[in-house]
């Protein structure tokens, strides 16, 4: 089984045609990072797999999602955790820490009045709370944390359900440098406990180092495939982001710095 397969999709965001036969696959078991410039369809992509986009029905096109051609959305979530900065900016400054991570549970922004949480679905926040060290943010209001400390909140909203599989979508987008470590931190040990992270993103700083599958988009196509030894070097992201790139690592950590 494949976490995403897609065959010959064409996708559009409203009168601009994105994707055109687009085929991509990634598999179950081993972690991705996607990576390419702005303009190459991550975001688009990412809606495909949410399912807030949906490419042109056609006979030969196939999006498969853990094995499945169709789903119930809220199935969906609860089996594939998602953490997007564009969550960060929807919850009210008064919500809790604790109120934002039980909310996935509903996947929903808040609590919905209508709504509780049972005895075990409360014990798992708290548990989830302590797995991150973020046990102090609980009863803190969300408009007075950090972006760092939402960011974790957020994170935990989404392992609620203990998914096998989470997207992290831009991850460190707003984090100082503190924050990126804690992110890389995190992520690896995710990868270590057996998650499979996909990574969106546009900068190889995001890429945990137990990630080795690499998939390249440039200008709405699959640019390259492979791992990261033979994808993550100066020629090839510099091709990727046509201006010259020189890729530095150390201890399995990845940055990008001007070439010449």
């Amino acid at each position: 089984m494949e976490l995403l397969k897609i065959k010959n999709a064409t996708a559009w965001r409203g009168t601009t045609k994105v994707f055109q036969g687009l085929n991509l696959s990634v598999p179950v078991g081993e972690s991705t990072a996607i990576l390419g410039p702005n303009g190459a369809g991550k975001s688009t992509l990412l809606k495909i797999v949410t399912r807030q986009i949906y490419p042109n029905a056609t006979a030969d096109c196939v999006v498969e999602i853990l094995g499945k051609r169709t789903w119930n959305v809220w199935d969906l979530r609860k089996k594939m955790g998602l953490v997007s900065s564009d969550h960060q900016n929807r919850y009210r400054g008064e919500v809790t820490g604790h109120d934002v991570v039980a909310s996935g549970f509903f996947s929903s922004v808040g609590i919905p009045d209508h709504l509780e949480l049972d005895e075990s679905q409360t014990a798992r926040v708290i548990d989830v709370l302590a797995q991150l060290s973020i046990a102090d943010l609980s009863a803190k209001q969300y408009g007075c944390m950090s972006t760092g400390e939402q960011r974790r909140c957020l994170l935990a909203r989404a392992l609620v359900h203990d998914p096998a599989s989470m997207i992290f979508d831009e991850p460190t987008a707003g984090l100082d440098i503190p924050g990126i470590f804690q992110y890389l931190r995190t992520a690896s040990r995710l990868i270590q406990r057996g998650k499979t992270l996909v990574v969106v993103t546009h900068h190889v700083h995001e890429i945990p180092p137990e990630v080795r599958n690499i998939v390249l988009l440039k200008q709405g196509n699959v640019f390259r495939t492979g791992t990261k030894s033979d994808l993550i070097r100066d020629d090839v992201m510099s091709e990727l982001y046509d201006t010259p790139v020189r890729i530095v690592e150390s201890n399995g950590y990845l940055s990008a710095i001007p070439g010449r």
